[in-house]
C-alpha cells in the first residue's frame, strides 16, 4: 500500500459515521425513476459541499460533479451511481410517499460514491490524479412504470425508459472515456468484473373492447379482459418455441384490469418486458409477443394497440480488472474476492454504456434476502457502504495515477460496439413503433 492508497482508506474511515448516515437517509426516502428529485438534490449537496463544479437536469434527475476537470483530455474516469429505487409497497423501510423501496442496494452506489468523493478531492490526492473524476448520479435504471414513461415521452421530456440509455441519446457520456460502477449482492464476498446479461424491449399493450352490462346485455359488449386473456394463454404456449440458450424471459403484469365488476371491460392495459441473451433473440421473441397478443383481439373483436420501446442492451462479459482486485483486497482484506462469470437473466442499462466504452464492475456484500424483494435487508453496512467507498476510490486512484497512463491504455485497446452516441441513438430507434390492430 503507497501512501497516497492508505490517505484514501484513512479518510474514508475518519467520514465513516458521514458516510452511513448519507446511504440510510436515502435508503429510506427511496424514490422512482425520473422522480429522483430529493435524492438528486441530496446527491448536488454533498458534491458541493466539496467545492465540486455540479451540473444538474441530465435525463431530468441526473447529476454531474467534476474533479481535475483541467486534466480531462488524459482521461476522463466516471464514478456511476444510480438514483433510483423499486416498487415494493411491503418492505420494511419503504418510503410511504412513493411507495418505492431501496431492495437493489442503488443506496449503497450513492454512498459508495460519496464516500469517494470525500477522499478523492483531498487536494494532495486529487493532485496524484492524472486525470478527471465525474462523480455521476444516473436515473431510472430500473425499467418500470412504462405508462407513466410514455407519458414523459409525450411531454418531451425524455425518449428512452432507462436512465444511461437516454443520457448517452443526450450526450452526457459523450465527455466520458471509461467508467466504474457497481452492484449490491447478498453474501459477504466481494465480486470484481461481470458476466453476461439479457437485453430487452418493452411493450405497453392496450386493449380496447366495448363495455356493457356484465349480467343484462353481455352480448352486447366486447370484453377486452377476455382478449388480453387469450393473449397471455397465446403467449405462454409460445414459450416452448424459445431456446433454453437464448435465456428468455417475458413477465407481463396486468396495470389496468377493468372498472367496475359489473360492466364489460372495455379497457385492459398489459406492460411486459421482452429479454434474451442477444438482439437477435428478443427481437424474435418480442415478434412472438406481437403475435400472441394480436391473436386474442382477433379472437374477441376487440382492437388492440403494441407500443414498444427500446429497452437495454445485452450486457457484455467482463474481465476483472487488476485495480479492482487490489481495490478490494486492500478496502476489505479479510472478505473472499471471486471473479464473476456465467450468464444472468436480469437486465441492466449498464450493458448499453459498455457499447461504447470500457465499465469495469464490482459487487459488495453486507445485504441478505433476494433483490427486489421484500425480504432484502442490509446486514453489515461496512460491507455495503464503507468497503463500496473505498473500493470506488482505490480504483479510481489505480487508474488515474501517473498521468492517467492505466485509463490510457484501456481505452485505447477497447472495441466499442458503436462509435459514438449518434450510432447508439440509429441503433436504438429501431425498436420504438406503435402497432394497432383494429
Amino acid at each position: 500500500m503507497d501512501q497516497t492508497e492508505k490517505l484514501i482508506i484513512d479518510i474514508i474511515d475518519q467520514h465513516r459515521d458521514e458516510v452511513i448516515e448519507f446511504a440510510r437517509d436515502i435508503y429510506t426516502h427511496a424514490e422512482l425513476g425520473y422522480k429522483e428529485f430529493r435524492t438528486s438534490q441530496k446527491f448536488v449537496n454533498k458534491m458541493k459541499e466539496l467545492g465540486l463544479h455540479t451540473e444538474t437536469g441530465f435525463a431530468i434527475t441526473g447529476v454531474k460533479a467534476y474533479l481535475n476537470e483541467e486534466k480531462k483530455e488524459n482521461a476522463s474516469l466516471a464514478l456511476l451511481g444510480e438514483l433510483d429505487a423499486l416498487r415494493i409497497p411491503e418492505h420494511a423501510y419503504v418510503n410511504s410517499e412513493t411507495d418505492a423501496a431501496h431492495c437493489c442496494g442503488h443506496h449503497a452506489q450513492m454512498a459508495g460514491i460519496f464516500g469517494a468523493a470525500l477522499a478523492l478531492t483531498v487536494p494532495e490526492i486529487a493532485e496524484k490524479l492524472g486525470g478527471q473524476v465525474v462523480f455521476f448520479a444516473t436515473p431510472a435504471e430500473e425499467y418500470g412504470e412504462i405508462e407513466f414513461k410514455n407519458q414523459l415521452r409525450e411531454q418531451g421530456k425524455i425518449r428512452y425508459g432507462g436512465g444511461k440509455c437516454e443520457l448517452i441519446r443526450t450526450g452526457a457520456f459523450d465527455d466520458i472515456d471509461l467508467c466504474l460502477a457497481h452492484h449490491i449482492q447478498p453474501g459477504d464476498e466481494i465480486q470484481v468484473g461481470s458476466g453476461t446479461g439479457n437485453g430487452f424491449v418493452s411493450k405497453v399493450i392496450r386493449y380496447l373492447g366495448k363495455a356493457a352490462h356484465a349480467a343484462g346485455a353481455p352480448d352486447k359488449g366486447v370484453n377486452a379482459l377476455s382478449a388480453a386473456s387469450l393473449g397471455l394463454q397465446a403467449l405462454g404456449l409460445n414459450r416452448e418455441t424459445f431456446r433454453d440458450e437464448d435465456c428468455v424471459r417475458v413477465h407481463p403484469i396486468i396495470t389496468k384490469g377493468g372498472n367496475l365488476v359489473n360492466v364489460i371491460p372495455d379497457e385492459i392495459v398489459i406492460e411486459t418486458l421482452v429479454r434474451a441473451k442477444t438482439i437477435e433473440a428478443f427481437t424474435d421473441a418480442a415478434k412472438k409477443t406481437d403475435r400472441s397478443f394480436q391473436a386474442g383481439a382477433v379472437a374477441m373483436g376487440a382492437k388492440v394497440e403494441i407500443t414498444t420501446l427500446p429497452g437495454y442492451l445485452p450486457t457484455l462479459a467482463e474481465q476483472a480488472l487488476p485495480e479492482l482486485k487490489r481495490a478490494a483486497e486492500l478496502a476489505a482484506p479479510e472478505v473472499p474476492v471471486r471473479e464473476a462469470a456465467g450468464h444472468s437473466g436480469g437486465s441492466t442499462d449498464v450493458g448499453d454504456v459498455q457499447h461504447l466504452m470500457p465499465v469495469y464492475t464490482f459487487h459488495t456484500g453486507g445485504v441478505k434476502g433476494g433483490l427486489h424483494q421484500i425480504n432484502f435487508e442490509v446486514t453489515n453496512e461496512e460491507e455495503a457502504y464503507i468497503d463500496t467507498a473505498k473500493m470506488f476510490a482505490l480504483a479510481a486512484y489505480g487508474l488515474l495515477k501517473e498521468k492517467a497512463a492505466r485509463s490510457k491504455e484501456l481505452v485505447k485497446n477497447y472495441k466499442p460496439v458503436f462509435k459514438d452516441s449518434a450510432e447508439y441513438t440509429k441503433f436504438m430507434e429501431q425498436f420504438d413503433s406503435k402497432e394497432v390492430l383494429d
